[in-house]
């Protein structure tokens, strides 16, 4: 399986037939790539930690023009070709959502707080979250990641990296980072699995933020559930979420 992946210079191929015994996903840097030598760096330094919801860096490759990431394979893909397929919806119960939320936000901590890096992912979203066998999820690419030292809370940056809809608004507007940008961006993420619905519609028609605004307005009028999709939680879940 070859694709392409976050800036278009990086390379991504899935081999099921290696000498490692297992099935591994490979990340090859495009030789002309101008953005890529420093995504590649921090995917390599980040994903050194190792935590069960994220996904495992098995090892890397630096031969002159040449680098390479190895990774664990994930066979169900994405977060995001399950929840936005209409079988994958109805495949999973309310249970199953729950533990790929409540590994998401394992992952999250743990890089926030357990890490022996202090990190700020800066591009959690659907697409960025893989599934194992078992429908575990596994935050992956860390190429936009940022390394906090101990004592700082916030950091600015003039050059914005992420998904539009997932950023905050201190984030797109002032260029202000913390973890609270992944903790919103883990919000929207929410919002997405509980309503089925694309923080930005194909049809949005200019309006990109309509599942944040129908939210919104659903909890003032008091009628939150009705942001609910019944295929992904199921008629008798409504009391836990």
């Amino acid at each position: 399986m070859l694709g392409l992946i976050s800036n278009k210079k990086i390379l991504t191929v899935s081999n099921r037939d290696t000498t490692w015994g297992q099935e591994i996903a490979v990340k090859r840097l495009s030789r002309d790539s101008t953005q890529g030598p420093e995504q590649f760096n921090n995917e390599r330094l980040i994903a050194k930690q190792q935590h069960r919801n994220l996904v495992r860096l098995l090892g890397y490759c630096m031969e002159g023009e040449e680098k390479m990431l190895i990774y664990e394979f994930m066979p169900t893909r994405s977060l995001e070709d399950v929840l936005f397929a209409p079988a994958g919806r109805k495949m999973l119960d309310w249970n199953t959502w729950c533990k790929i939320i409540e590994g998401i936000a394992q992952g999250l901590d743990y890089l926030h707080r357990h890490s022996i890096l202090n990190m700020v992912h800066r591009d959690l979203k659907a697409s960025n979250i893989l599934l194992d066998h078992d429908m575990n999820p596994k935050i992956s690419d860390f190429g936009t990641a940022r390394i906090f030292e101990r004592n700082a809370s916030e950091a600015h940056t003039r050059k914005l990296v992420g998904t539009f809809g997932y950023m905050p608004p201190e984030y797109v507007m002032g260029g202000a980072y913390s973890e609270k940008t992944d903790v919103y961006s883990f919000g929207v993420l929410l919002l997405e699995i509980v309503s089925g619905q694309r923080i930005i519609p194909p049809d949005s028609k200019g309006d990109n933020l309509s599942l944040i605004r129908n939210a919104w307005k659903l909890w003032g009028e008091g009628n939150s559930l009705k942001l609910v999709d019944p295929a992904v939680v199921g008629p008798h879940s409504t009391t836990q979420y």
